[in-house]
C-alpha cells in the first residue's frame, strides 16, 4: 500500500526517489481519509449541479436555443482534456498546490505564482455568490414551506440578507475547518439528494413533454447535440463561456490529494468520474426541460427572461407539482451549501501550498493539530468571502453581477495554464509512447487552447459595457475593468511578496523542471 509522507513542511522532503533539493514538502495533512467515491463527490458537489442548471438552463438557450445540449458537450470537451492534464501532473506530482505547485514546477516561480492567485481569487468569487445563493433560497424554502409570503419577502431586506449570508459562510467555514471526514459524510448526503432529485425532475419532464400538456413541448431531436448548427459563433462562445462555468470546480478532487488514498492515482479517477457524471446530469437535464417546456422567450420556455435567472423556480410546481416541486427548492439550497462547503478546500489548500513554499506568509502553513487542516487558510478563506460579498452588495449590485461575469475569466486563465503545464513539463516524455504523447502532450494542449481561444473572445467581449450589468468605467465595461484589475492586482501582489521572499522567487524553494517523482510502495 503507498505510504504517504505527512511530515511537517519545516522539513524539505521529497517523497518516493525524487531529487534531493526538487524542493516539494509534505504539509502535516491528514492523509487517507477520503477514498475514491468520497473525492469523486467532492468534485460534484463544487461543482454544485443543481445551481448551476437553475442558473445557467434559460441563459444558454437564450443564447444558442435548442442547441442548448450541445453546448453543454462543447463545453465540457475543454475541460475534459484539461482534466487528463490534471491526472498526469498528479501522478507525478501529488501535491495540494495542484495548479500553483505544477506550473511552478513547469515555468517558474512567478508564472506559477499568477496562476495560483488565479485559483485563488476565482475560489473567492464563487464563494461569496454560492453564499448568496443559499441565502436566498433558504428564505424562499422557509416561505414556501410556511405558506407565508412575508417569510419570503425578507430576503430582499439587505441587513437580513447580508446577516443571513455571513451565519452560512461562518457555518461552512467551521465545517470545513474540522477536516475532510466530516466534509465527505455531509456531501454524501447532499450530492445524493441533488441528484435523486434531478433523476425525479428528469422523468417527471418526459412524462410532460409526451403527455403534450403544455403547447411549447418539443419532440426530441439529435440534431440538438449537433454545435455546428448553432446560428453565430458569437452566440456559440457566448454560450459556451455560461458551460464552462457549469464545470468549473471539479478540480477540488484534485487539492485534496495529499489526504486523499492513493493519492497519486486516487484524485485523477475521481475527476474523471466527477466529470462523466456531471456531463450526464447537465444532458439529461437539459434535454428533458427542453423537451418539455422548450427554449421559447414566453411562457414556461427556458429563455423567457423573466425566468431564465432561476428555471427551477418556475418549473417546479407545473412540472413536479405543489408537492415534489418544493423538492426542487431544496435541492438548488442544499446544492448550493454544498458547494459553498466544499469550495473551501481548493482556497485554502492552495494557500497552504503556496506558504508552505514561502510564496506566501508563513503563517498560513499552520495545519491543525487535531483536524490536521489548513486552519488558518480556511478561517482567512472565509473572513474573504464574508468582506467581499458583504462589501459588493452594500457598493453596488452591478458591481456584484459583473464581479461575476468576471469569474470565466479567472477560470479559463489558471485551467489553461495548467494543462500548458503539462505539456511543457512532460516534453521529454512525449515521444516515449503513444500513450504519453496523447494524455501528457495532445489532450492537454488541445484543451489549454480551447480555453485560451475562450479567454481571449471573453476579454474583448468585456470590454463592451453592454457585457454584464450594462455598467461601465470612462467607456470601458466594468466587468473588463473587474477582471482585468483582479489580475493586475496579483501582479502588485507577487511583487511585494517577492521582496519579502526573494529565496521562492529565485527558484531556490521549489525548483523548476524537477523529474517526474516516485511513489513509493
Amino acid at each position: 500500500m503507498t505510504q504517504l509522507d505527512v511530515r511537517p513542511p519545516a522539513e524539505d522532503a521529497v517523497r518516493g526517489s525524487a531529487p534531493a533539493g526538487s524542493g516539494v514538502r509534505g504539509k502535516g495533512l491528514g492523509g487517507n481519509s477520503v477514498g475514491l467515491m468520497g473525492s469523486a463527490v467532492i468534485g460534484i458537489s463544487t461543482v454544485a449541479p443543481v445551481y448551476c442548471l437553475t442558473s445557467t438552463l434559460g441563459s444558454t438557450a437564450g443564447e444558442v436555443g435548442v442547441q442548448m445540449p450541445a453546448v453543454f458537450l462543447a463545453g465540457f470537451l475543454p475541460m475534459l482534456l484539461v482534466a487528463f492534464a490534471y491526472r498526469e501532473l498528479n501522478k507525478a506530482m501529488p501535491d495540494c498546490g495542484t495548479s500553483f505547485t505544477w506550473t511552478v514546477k513547469a515555468f517558474g516561480p512567478r508564472v506559477g505564482w499568477m496562476c495560483g492567485w488565479g485559483l485563488v481569487i476565482a475560489t473567492i468569487i464563487v464563494l461569496s455568490n454560492l453564499a448568496g445563493v443559499a441565502t436566498s433560497y433558504f428564505w424562499l424554502l422557509a416561505g414556501e414551506i410556511t405558506g407565508n409570503d412575508s417569510i419570503a419577502a425578507l430576503d430582499d431586506s439587505k441587513p437580513v440578507h447580508i446577516v443571513t449570508c455571513l451565519a452560512l459562510i461562518a457555518v461552512a467555514t467551521a465545517i470545513s475547518y474540522r477536516g475532510m471526514t466530516a466534509t465527505k459524510g455531509l456531501q454524501y448526503a447532499l450530492v445524493g439528494l441533488q441528484l435523486v432529485v434531478l433523476a425525479v425532475f428528469v422523468a417527471m419532464a418526459v412524462q410532460k413533454a409526451h403527455s403534450g400538456e403544455f403547447a411549447s413541448s418539443l419532440d426530441f431531436s439529435w440534431s440538438w447535440l449537433n454545435p455546428f448548427a448553432v446560428q453565430s459563433f458569437a452566440a456559440f462562445t457566448a454560450g459556451l463561456s455560461l458551460s464552462i462555468f457549469m464545470f468549473w470546480g471539479w478540480d477540488a478532487c484534485l487539492t485534496a490529494n495529499e489526504e486523499t488514498t492513493g493519492s497519486e492515482k486516487t484524485p485523477g479517477r475521481a475527476a474523471l468520474i466527477a466529470m462523466v457524471v456531471l456531463v450526464g446530469s447537465y444532458l439529461a437535464t437539459g434535454v428533458a426541460a427542453q423537451m418539455a417546456v422548450g427554449s421559447g422567450t414566453s411562457g414556461l420556455g427556458l429563455a423567457n427572461p423573466g425566468t431564465s435567472d432561476n428555471v427551477f423556480a418556475a418549473l417546479a410546481g407545473p412540472v413536479m407539482g405543489p408537492g415534489l416541486g418544493v423538492l426542487l427548492f431544496v435541492a438548488v439550497l442544499a446544492s448550493a451549501a454544498a458547494s459553498l462547503q466544499t469550495t473551501f478546500i481548493p482556497v485554502a489548500r492552495t494557500v497552504l501550498a503556496m506558504s508552505t513554499y514561502e510564496a506566501l506568509p508563513a503563517s498560513y502553513a499552520r495545519v491543525h493539530p487535531r483536524f490536521r487542516t489548513p486552519g488558518r487558510a480556511t478561517i482567512t478563506a472565509g473572513v474573504a468571502t464574508g468582506v467581499f460579498y458583504t462589501v459588493m452588495t452594500l457598493v453596488s449590485e452591478h458591481v456584484l453581477v459583473d464581479t461575476i461575469y468576471a469569474l470565466g475569466l479567472m477560470i479559463c486563465f489558471y485551467y489553461a495554464l495548467t494543462a500548458f503545464a503539462c505539456v511543457w513539463f512532460f516534453r521529454a516524455e512525449l515521444t516515449r509512447s503513444f500513450r504519453d504523447l496523447v494524455f501528457k502532450g495532445l489532450f492537454p494542449g488541445v484543451g489549454g487552447i480551447l480555453l485560451t481561444a475562450v479567454f481571449g473572445k471573453t476579454l474583448y467581449d468585456m470590454w463592451d459595457p453592454a457585457y454584464g450589468s450594462g455598467s461601465s468605467v470612462f467607456g470601458v465595461g466594468s466587468v473588463f475593468v473587474i477582471g482585468v484589475g483582479l489580475l493586475v492586482l496579483g501582479v502588485v501582489l507577487m511583487l511585494v511578496m517577492q521582496r519579502r521572499s526573494p529565496a521562492f522567487f529565485r527558484g531556490e524553494v521549489l525548483t523548476k523542471e524537477t523529474p517526474a517523482l516516485v511513489v513509493e510502495d
